[in-house]
């Protein structure tokens, strides 16, 4: 399954960014989050590996991400993998104006085994807005420092 979200940040490329690249910012964004912490590699360069567990529903999910490529502040490539699911995230950011950018995430989701192949299949559109949701509590955290903690 694949798709593509895009959101306009009122805020300059460089302070997107900075924000975005803050891993103690996360919780302010993704309000799932339970914790992180760094694996291998230099933080937040390519190579680099991240556990990040989050409460979803009664349970929690662990994701391990990898960074692909980081070539800031034009790219940021992830992938993101759990019990069942591996996902593909090519992140672009392009400056609008000065005051303002834009975040364009592609994302790709590949599922093993049946039960997530059949969640997948009966509820694509839960990925979809979960990503859509991620989208506008950062920009909410990064315009008007809301935060979802």
């Amino acid at each position: 399954m694949k798709y593509i979200t895009e959101i306009v940040i009122h805020l300059p490329l460089s302070e997107l960014l900075k924000k975005l690249n803050n891993p103690d910012n996360l919780k302010h964004w993704q309000k799932d989050l339970i914790s992180y912490r760094h694996l291998s590699g230099n933080p937040g360069v390519e190579g680099s590996r991240m556990e990040l567990i989050y409460k979803m529903g009664k349970r929690e999910v662990v994701l391990i991400e990898t960074i692909l490529t980081r070539n800031l502040p034009h790219e940021l490539h992830a992938t993101y993998d759990a019990k069942g699911v591996h996902n593909i995230q090519h992140n672009y950011f392009k400056a609008i104006d000065e005051d303002s950018s834009k975040w364009i995430s592609e994302s790709e989701f590949q599922f093993n085994g049946f039960f997530m192949k059949l969640m997948a299949f009966m509820m694509p559109g839960i990925f979809k807005k979960q990503s859509v949701k991620y989208l506008k509590d950062f920009k909410a955290f990064a315009e008007d420092k809301t935060s979802e903690s």
